[in-house]
């Protein structure tokens, strides 16, 4: 069972801000390929994973938006497989609205994106989102909606400007997104400090070399335990990511390299997010494991 903690859904890259979109265009041209991000696509390249996170998008930095409204008509399309993520921007002046809407919506986690929404992630505004969201018990996500532009603030996405976040909110259960790149090893360092601070895969799980060292650093720190999976669609689809977490190990055949046990690999790919960080919805249960009926330990006795 799979779940893919990082998927976005838009009809055109203008969605994601003019500025995003002629960078995306450019990285989509230097990869050779076409992007597909609708809906339709969405739904073909899950085929993979048991079920998938969908988040939206807003910056009032950026001009941009992917609707919590559009990601929830999304969801509704397979209620068993998708669930929603809101797309806050809090130096909006209506920020907290926007999350009582979405709630409203039946979205069930709330998505951020410093650098592009030009805010310190201890900025006052942001600090009255995350204690609403802590009492709400809804986990906060930490991402990037597309390609780095000259317009966000890098600095902002730092993991380490989490740290007196997670230090004023312990319950806040907080997803750096990417590993923290380009400061992994400053997210395997807050992983490591706080409880309720995980971090998924996406965007690395594109460049195997960099996944296989950010793994190997983290099965050096104990963290690997809190590290999901995340494809990064449309950005990458999840069947590659797959692949490149289990092959991952390619590098160390043949030389004196360490390798990550296949088992810890498997952990990543496996692990619920709906269980660790409290998300009840449809494909949480879905996904979830149903007791074992009389008639199932019958069987397995046989």
């Amino acid at each position: 069972m799979i779940v893919d903690c990082s998927t976005r859904v838009f009809n055109n890259p203008e969605q994601l801000g003019r500025e995003t979109a002629e960078a995306l265009r450019r990285a989509m041209a230097l990869r050779g390929t076409r992007l597909e991000s609708t809906a339709a696509a969405h739904e073909k390249h899950l085929a993979p994973v048991a079920a998938a996170l969908v988040h939206g998008f807003r910056s009032k930095l950026l001009d941009a938006g992917i609707p919590n409204e559009f990601v929830a008509e999304v969801v509704r399309t397979n209620p068993g497989r998708l669930a929603g993520i809101a797309g806050i921007d809090p130096m909006s002046p209506d920020a907290l609205g926007q999350l009582d809407r979405a709630l409203e919506l039946g979205l069930v986690g709330v998505s951020i994106s410093p650098s592009a929404q030009g805010f310190h992630p201890a900025h006052s505004d942001a600090m009255r989102l995350y204690a609403r969201v802590e009492s709400m018990k809804l986990p906060l996500f930490v991402s990037r909606p597309g390609p780095l532009v000259a317009s966000g603030t890098l600095e902002f996405d730092r993991p380490s400007g989490f740290d007196e976040v997670a230090r004023a909110h312990p319950e806040l259960r907080i997803v750096i997104g990417e590993l923290g790149w380009p400061w992994i090893d400053e997210c395997m360092a807050m992983l490591l400090k706080h409880r309720n601070l995980h971090a998924e895969i996406s965007g690395v799980s594109g460049r195997p070399w960099q996944l296989y060292n950010a793994l190997l650093n983290a099965q050096s720190l104990g963290v690997m335990d809190k590290l999901f999976f995340g494809s990064g669609f449309p950005y990458e689809q999840p069947a590659k990511a797959i692949e490149n977490l289990y092959s991952v190990n390619a590098f160390a055949h043949g030389t004196q390299m360490p390798a990550i046990p296949r088992t810890a690999l498997r952990a990543i790919a496996e692990r619920d997010p709906f269980s660790v960080l409290g998300i009840d919805s449809p494909a949480a249960r879905a996904v979830r494991p149903r007791p074992a009926s009389a008639e199932d330990l019958s069987r397995d006795a046989r």
